[in-house]
């Protein structure tokens, strides 16, 4: 019989091989995606830092929040003061790979579990680097990670900890009205240290003269503190006399007669002082009317000295030393370099408790951070509680959140996205306002945060009005939180925006 020939797909070794091929490359490509996808053109920059900061090859490279590049490789280098370092290698796509020589980097993290991203901020400089340069270590930055804030938790300081923290809850415990008027007084306070500062650690000043001058005081009132101790007693002991010999007393008083015939005598000789002793008196006259005023105030002080006195040698003893430290303390160096920090300090919270201070006192959103938090790390697991976390699947779209490689903002379908998807409901947009307000620019509460709904567009530096959400304000004023007040606290100095670091762009009618 003649056999009949069939389809070459109709061979099920054939289609068996071909599923296995397909597969192959389909895990090679997701292996791959972690080190760049393939076939997507890209610059290379490289950055020194102090350390990897728990960075690894693989993870994503921001810029203003929206994903430039990965991290491809990671190595450690020699830096130039002799220290061990990390180098990274960038790989930047092309449309975002024109970095400013002026630009910083720093490695943050993205959550609590430990993963990192490196935030890459553009600067303003008409040079970039290029392909293959390396950014330097005085350019990059690395905060406190939350991985190092853990490993201070050991077994001995968790239990400690705990005790802190319900000794810190029942401090504070129904005194949250306390605490935010101390918050909202802080300004105020610091605005009036900072000249006080200024004034103590101004040379003009002659903090150190004064010291010296004390010191020089006290070290000669020292030497006769003895004799002075004398003195009082011995006037407490002729008093004394005087009050327990009555018949003494009876006896001069006796004798007085005769001793003023022999003073009328003398007193015709000393006539003339007398003249001018009245004439002293009258110029004391005021003073010894004040003093007839004070004098039930001066006396308990005297019958306290009394009893004060003997340890008075002592204390001054002890005075001197303290002084003499006070002394070694004005003469050192770093005393003028403490005060000159104190007003550094000053002048860098002053503006920044402005900024934050409506955040808390205006919108609560300190409080509400801690009441929200216990919700958020709720999830019972074997080693403790853990974070909640919500995994969220993207669509087809080009650009899509999910994407590996994204060149753009998510902006909807675009041409060039999968045939048949053009059109869907499902159209994703990014939604990435910023620093959101707490108040407006006279006082009102603008607490947008949680309350601006979901926006259809709000992006005045897009000139193709695409349907996406980056302005940092809202226009309008949102009103406070649910919890929150009308407007900033009297007394309490404000600002709308910051009054240092970089700023967001400023838009007309909006800030």
């Amino acid at each position: 019989m003649r056999r009949t020939s069939q389809p070459a797909f109709a061979n099920p070794v054939l289609i068996g091989a071909v599923t296995v091929l397909v597969a192959i490359v389909a895990v090679f490509l997701a292996y791959n995606a972690n080190n760049g996808l393939p076939f997507v053109p890209t610059r290379e920059l490289k950055v020194d830092v102090a350390n990897g900061a728990a960075l690894v090859p693989g993870n994503d490279v921001l810029e203003g929040g929206f994903r430039v590049g990965i991290v491809s490789d990671m190595h450690p280098v020699l830096l130039r003061d002799g220290r061990v370092g990390a180098e990274l290698t960038l790989q930047l796509n092309t449309r975002n790979g024109r970095v400013p020589v002026d630009s910083y980097a720093t490695i943050r993290p993205r959550s609590v579990l430990g993963l990192k991203y490196l935030d890459l901020v553009l600067g303003h400089a008409s040079r970039v680097f290029p392909d293959g340069a390396t950014l330097p270590l005085r350019q990059t930055a690395i905060p406190v990670q939350f991985d190092d804030l853990n490993k201070m938790f050991d077994a001995r300081t968790r239990p400690a900890v705990q005790q802190n923290l319900q000794g810190f809850g029942d401090t504070f415990a129904a005194r949250g009205g306390d605490l935010n008027d101390t918050i909202a007084s802080l300004p105020s306070l610091f605005g009036h240290l900072r000249p006080v500062a200024a004034y103590l650690s101004s040379p003009n000043t002659e903090l150190t003269r004064f010291f010296a001058a004390l010191n020089g005081f006290f070290s000669t009132v020292s030497p006769v503190a003895q004799q002075n101790e004398r003195l009082f007693a011995d006037q407490a002991t002729t008093f004394a006399a005087i009050a327990h010999s009555p018949s003494d007393l009876e006896a001069t008083i006796r004798k007085s007669p005769p001793t003023l015939d022999v003073s009328t005598a003398s007193l015709k000789a000393q006539q003339p002082f007398l003249v001018d002793l009245r004439t002293w008196a009258g110029y004391m006259k005021p003073a010894t009317d004040q003093l007839r005023l004070a004098l039930p105030n001066i006396d308990p002080a005297l019958a306290a000295g009394i009893k004060v006195l003997p340890r008075t040698p002592s204390m001054n003893q002890k005075l001197e030393g303290v002084l003499s430290a006070l002394k070694t303390l004005a003469q050192a160096p770093g005393t003028n370099v403490a005060l000159n920090g104190l007003t550094s300090t000053v002048g860098i919270l002053n503006p920044m408790i402005k900024y934050l201070g409506p955040y808390v006192t205006v919108c609560g959103s300190f409080t509400n951070f801690w009441a929200e938090l216990a919700d958020t790390v709720s999830e019972q697991t074997s080693l403790g509680m853990a974070q909640r976390a919500l995994i969220q699947f993207a669509n087809h779209q080009t650009n899509n959140v999910n994407s590996a490689g994204a060149y753009a903002p998510a902006n909807g379908y675009q041409q060039g996205d999968p045939p048949g998807t053009s059109g869907m409901s499902d159209a994703e947009y990014t939604h990435g306002p910023a620093y959101g307000a707490a108040i407006s620019a006279a006082g009102a509460a603008d607490c947008e945060a949680g309350q601006r709904g979901y926006q259809l567009s709000q992006n005045s530096q897009d000139s193709l009005h695409r349907a996406m959400v980056s302005d940092q304000y809202t226009p309008g004023v949102q009103g406070p939180t649910w919890s929150g007040r009308g407007r900033v606290p009297a007394g309490e100095t404000f600002t709308r925006r910051p009054l240092t670091g970089p700023q967001t762009p400023y838009i007309p009618g909006n800030n």
